[in-house]
């Protein structure tokens, strides 16, 4: 491993972002009293499971942990295969209207959620799908996000690879089975964690959407432990470790795709 002059700018920001994170997870293992107490205190005089103990005993916090995995599961597979397509398609196939098409939906990235949420709220009740879980999911199941970027990475990919499969017998789904997708796992890695990123996270739009308790998702079911007068800090902290655990875990599991895609899409910062 290099080691660079940079790393002396980074490392002291690295540490600064990591502050928050540690501070939830000590601040979980606190005692209400402690954590109101003034001035507050960085580390726990003594470990308190209190917070643990009710946030699995007196909340369904599985059952909305559940919700939020099937919501970011239907989404991440989704996205992974209508992008995949719809990008690859932009990208390779040729057809009339196909740039306009491109910048059309990509104009789409342009337009602030909150002026969608009436529309796509009034279509969910017409369907019927207002109140459950596929409110949650629908919205993410393709963005143009998604298909800008695997359109930029099969752009990346030599067009020789898919004439000699071609000129092999395959077929353009075959080429784009067998061989363009194999190659674009840096790409889907990348889109995966993104996509999970934005589902797990979703807070606005299922909080509007939603409001039975069976189909809370974590985010919705968390804001639930702030009161107008009260707010069960020991609670939320212990809430927050259990959602923000398998996000670190899914990036720290894609990391290396991450930063390959990030290079050859041209997304670099």
């Amino acid at each position: 491993m290099r080691f660079s002059r940079w790393h002396l700018l980074l490392m002291p920001l690295a540490l600064l972002f990591l502050f928050p994170l540690v501070q939830m997870l000590l601040t979980g293992f606190m005692s209400d009293a402690e954590i109101n107490r003034f001035p507050p205190g960085l580390i726990p005089t003594s470990l308190h499971l209190e917070g643990y103990i009710g946030l699995f005993q007196e909340t369904p916090i599985l059952h909305w942990l559940l919700n939020t995995v099937i919501v970011s599961t239907i989404s991440i597979v989704s996205h992974l295969v209508l992008c995949s397509l719809a990008g690859y398609g932009f990208a390779r196939l040729k057809f009339p209207g196909r740039n306009l098409g491109f910048f059309g939906i990509l104009a789409t990235i342009m337009i602030p959620p909150q002026l969608l949420m009436i529309p796509t709220y009034l279509m969910f009740a017409r369907i019927g799908i207002v109140d459950t879980l596929a409110a949650a999911f629908v919205p993410w199941l393709a963005s143009a996000f998604g298909i800008f970027l695997m359109r930029q990475f099969f752009l990346s990919l030599p067009a020789e690879l898919e004439d000699a499969g071609r000129i092999d017998g395959c077929g353009r789904f075959g080429v784009f089975w067998r061989i363009v997708l194999p190659l674009a796992k840096p790409a889907l890695a990348t889109l995966a964690v993104f996509t999970l990123l934005g589902s797990w996270n979703d807070l606005i739009w299922p909080l509007i959407a939603i409001s039975d308790q069976d189909s809370f998702t974590l985010q919705v079911g968390l804001t639930t432990f702030h009161g107008a007068r009260r707010t069960s800090w020991s609670l939320l902290m212990a809430g927050n470790v259990v959602a923000t655990m398998p996000l670190i875990l899914g990036f720290v599991l894609a990391q290396r795709q991450f930063v390959a895609t990030m290079t050859f899409s041209g997304l670099k910062g």
